[in-house]
Order: C-alpha cells, then structure tokens, then sequence
C-alpha cells in the first residue's frame, strides 16, 4: 500500500522539484523520486527491473535517499546519470532492455518475467561485457554494483550489458549463461564482437563470473561456446576454480566484513601458481559493496580492469 502511494505522489512531485526541463524534456536528478523513474511511461514495463523488484531490500524515496542492503558508497550522482542514460536512449527510440526468455518460456516459470539484459552501447562491433550486480543471491542492485559499471565501460568504447537475473545461485548462472548464448545469437543484430568478451560482477555476482569463466555457458544450460577472455571480480569470498579459469582481476577492501579480501588473495594466488594471468588489489579501510569507488581509495579501479582486459585480448 505504501509504495501504491509513493507512485501516486512521485508523479506529484517530478513536475515541482524532483525534475528540471532542458530543451521541453524532463531530467531526473537527485530529488526525483524512485517510482516516478520506475512509472516513466518511456519503459513501459521494464522500469520496474531498475532497481530491485524485491522491494524489501532498498528504501529511501529519491534518487538522493537511495540505499541498497548490504552495500556502501552509493553515488547519488551515478545513480542520476544511469536513470537519464536509460531515459535519454529510450526517448530517442533506442532498444535498452533485452528479454533473454520467450513468452512460453516465462509462461512455464514466471520468475523468468523479472529476467533480461540492460544494453550500454558502445562503438560498433567492439567486443562486449556482461556486468553482474551482487544482492547475496536474494535480490539483484544493479543500480549501483553493476549499471554504473557497464556505463563507464561503454563510456571506453566497449559495448557492456547488465544482466537482471532470478536469485539463487543456480537459478542466476543459468540466466548469465542464456544471456551469453542471447548475445552470441544476436550479436549482429546487437553490432558487437563474439571475440573476447569479458564478465565482471561483484559479491554474488562475481561468484556468477567465476562459475561461467571456469566451466562456460554449457555447464549451466546455455550453449556451446568460449569462456570468457577475463573475469574481473569485486569482494567475494568464491574460492572455486580450474587451471583452465580465464585470467583475473580482482579487488576487494580490507575491512570487508563480508568476503575476506585473503580469502580473495589466496585464490588468485592458487590461478597464478596454474599460469593464469591475474591482477588483484585490496584496499585499506575500505568496506562491502563500495561498486565504483568514488570518493575512495578504490577510485580508479575500473580504468585498472579495463587495461587488464584489453591486455587479454593482445593475448
């Protein structure tokens, strides 16, 4: 009842304060509130997958108040410019969210209806990522631990995607391993490479990347096709992997009360005794779920992942 009533007020307020108009269009900004972004007529009904469908895990009533359980360091600005790079796009006609299952399909399992792939475009034909937000497998944040980090890779050229998967772990892996079988399938349509394509994720989200990279899309129901060039991981405790893993980036922060940033250390340690190229940094002071970084000791490290990326693909 309450968010019932919120969404009546929220289109209230984006005509007083909560919004600003630039050449006769509306923009969010920091005091719109949360369900005038997902109401937005502009996305029909996916504006609802935004922020997490399982509503109990984030409060607050603006872009501003936003909070995520289980994560620190939400930039209320990142979370303004991802709402209007969504809105701006589809405005402009542009496909931003991609189903990843059939009408039959989600018919047959109706969790599959909050499933799909969020598309940050980047140049043409370039090679593409996947970006999984982390939720401890019971709720997917990617507005702040994965579409501000598909936006910033697309921002170098690349094309990046962010996956809105169903909870579980099981249940997540085989949706990240349709969403790579989807993106191969339609890569032309889609203007991106089937070369050397990346997975990033944080919390259970890289444990979803580092499942993938070490056993490939056909393990978990998806189709025959390469592992990834890299896996580039945010504070997991996942310690799982195979002298065939894909090379690593990882980064964690030192007062991580949730994965052990040695627990991290030990299994890149365990990927370079295999001869598996690996880059893995861990910051002091710094807690769970810090996404980008900014403001920290961790700003900068996306740029850092980019680079060990690309040196994979030279490879």
């Amino acid at each position: 009842m309450m968010r019932c009533i919120v969404s009546i007020l929220s289109f209230l307020a984006i005509s007083s304060c909560s919004a600003f108009a630039t050449g006769g269009e509306v923009v969010y900004t920091e005091d719109t509130p949360i369900e005038a972004v997902i109401d937005d007529p502009v996305f029909g009904d996916y504006g609802r997958l935004i922020f997490p469908v399982e509503d109990w895990y984030w409060s607050g009533d603006t872009l501003e108040d936003l909070r995520l359980t289980y994560y620190s360091n939400i930039d209320p600005e990142k979370t303004v410019e991802v709402c209007n790079y969504f809105k701006e796009h589809a405005e402009n006609g542009e496909t931003i969210f991609y189903d990843i299952y059939t009408d039959d399909e989600k018919a047959e399992d109706p969790r599959k209806e909050n499933t799909g792939l969020f598309f940050f475009r980047g140049k043409e034909g370039a090679p593409f990522a996947i970006c999984n937000a982390g939720g401890a497998f019971a709720y997917v944040g990617a507005v702040h631990d994965s579409f501000p980090h598909a936006l910033e890779i697309s921002k170098r050229g690349y094309n990046a995607f962010a996956l809105i998967y169903r909870p579980g772990a099981q249940t997540a892996c085989e949706d990240l391993a349709r969403a790579i079988s989807f993106i191969f399938e339609n890569a032309d349509e889609l203007g991106v490479s089937r070369e050397d394509y990346s997975l990033w994720g944080g919390s259970a989200g890289a444990r979803m990347a580092a499942w993938l990279g070490s056993y490939g899309p056909a393990a978990f129901g998806g189709d025959d096709l390469p592992r990834p060039s890299a896996v580039v991981m945010q504070y997991t405790g996942h310690t799982d992997c195979t002298p065939s893993d894909p090379p690593t980036f990882a980064c964690v922060g030192e007062r991580d009360g949730i994965a052990s940033w040695r627990t991290m250390q030990r299994r890149l340690e365990l990927l370079s005794s295999y001869g598996v190229p690996t880059e893995f940094h861990h910051y002091p002071g710094l807690s769970h779920g810090f996404g980008l970084g900014p403001g920290t000791v961790a700003e900068g490290w996306l740029e850092q992942a980019v680079r060990f990326w690309e040196a994979q693909m030279m490879r």
